[in-house]
């Protein structure tokens, strides 16, 4: 539900807060949690800023990796662990991109079904939500949810502000 919200007002208050396509794309990224949302506000506020916010938001998603192995060992956890599936293709892409530059033609091919395919996925986080789900969840988490949210969105819009995270 916050995913949806940061969507549609995240480029407007970039836009009255005049923030750089850079601020903006970092910002998007460290504070929205949904990485098809992340896209889909930084697409609104321009070109740049999509770059930046996918490149941040897929690197920290990369982090899901090390960190799930170093937890599993610490624990001794002996079960299988699931990642999602988008790192393996972020991944692949990365090193198609940097490695195999003569594929270029294919790559704008691949970079329009994976536009089809997030706006597919906004489509269906948008669907899923309900007011049942809503219910089920309860007030307290949903009021923690959302404090920690603005905490979040808060907090890293004023370190970007004042210089203290930038690219």
């Amino acid at each position: 539900m916050l995913n949806s919200v940061a969507l549609l007002t995240f480029p407007p208050i970039g836009t009255a807060l005049k923030l750089s396509q850079s601020q903006f794309g970092l910002w998007s990224a460290l504070a929205i949690h949904d990485t098809s949302s992340v896209v889909g506000a930084a697409a609104k506020y321009g070109a740049q800023a999509l770059a930046i916010a996918t490149t941040v938001k897929l690197a920290r998603a990369l982090w899901i990796v090390p960190l799930s192995l170093a937890t599993a060992m610490v624990r001794g956890a002996k079960a299988k662990i699931q990642w999602p599936w988008f790192i393996g293709l972020f991944c692949l892409a990365a090193v198609c991109n940097t490695y195999l530059p003569a594929g270029g033609h294919a790559y704008s091919f691949a970079v329009k079904i994976a536009k089809i395919g997030l706006t597919a996925t906004l489509f269906l986080i948008g669907s899923g939500i309900s007011v049942a789900t809503v219910k089920r969840v309860g007030p307290r988490p949903l009021l923690q949810g959302i404090i920690l949210w603005l905490l979040v969105l808060v907090g890293s819009l004023w370190l970007i502000r004042i210089g203290w995270i930038a690219l």
